[in-house]
């Protein structure tokens, strides 16, 4: 009986703390645009509240401060962006299909989502200065750059012709690339995209010169 109680216990407690953070989700959801456009040095919880559907009494219990809802609210959003080029790896079946997937949809997240990656962005830089950000910040860059890598190894595996260069380097020069893009894109130059995509293609013909 005792045990059945503490089994029983144990599981209530889970759907709570699964009820919980699933509230944190759509909270951080909601609150993104509003973070991505104010960006985390002008940005408070009594802010994001006065620019959104919910209180601050609301978001101060379910956030400890800003930096937990802003690290929630990013986390949200880039474990999206680190899926969102598995299609293109899984359907593209030549080297050339997958480049025209791959620089086609760098392009259009660089103009769709730019405020989104701007914060993104922003944080990152915060994270040299505020300590709590580290490690989230390593582990989100971590997996975008295992997103690189595996977009580089199926275009070496359609090319027919292995890569040598370590998966910090690749993201590295993938990552500045779109960065200096998107500074372009914000700063209003209409040929942001175009110069992206040229970019890539440019760099991927240095990765593999055979498939060029």
């Amino acid at each position: 009986m005792a045990s059945a109680a503490i089994e029983q216990l144990e599981r209530s407690q889970r759907r709570r703390l699964d009820k919980f953070n699933e509230r944190r989700t759509e909270l951080a959801q909601a609150a993104l645009q509003t973070l991505s456009e104010l960006g985390y040095a002008r940005t408070s919880l009594r802010e994001i509240a006065q620019n959104s559907a919910f209180s601050h009494g609301v978001l101060h219990y379910y956030f400890a401060d800003k930096v937990d809802l802003i690290m929630c609210c990013v986390r949200h959003y880039k474990a999206q962006c680190v899926t969102r080029y598995d299609h293109i790896i899984a359907s593209a079946s030549s080297y050339d299909e997958m480049t025209d997937g791959f620089v086609a949809a760098m392009a259009q997240t660089l103009t769709d989502e730019a405020t989104l990656h701007r914060l993104w962005y922003d944080l990152r830089a915060q994270s040299l200065f505020e300590p709590a950000f580290r490690a989230d910040v390593a582990e989100i860059d971590k997996s975008l750059q295992d997103m690189i890598w595996r977009i580089i190894a199926r275009l070496a595996e359609l090319a027919g012709a292995p890569q040598t260069l370590p998966p910090p380097l690749l993201y590295a020069m993938f990552d500045g690339l779109f960065q200096q893009a998107l500074l372009k894109h914000l700063s209003g130059d209409a040929g942001a995209a175009a110069e992206l995509q040229a970019g890539i293609r440019l760099l991927l013909s240095r990765i593999f010169p055979a498939a060029a």
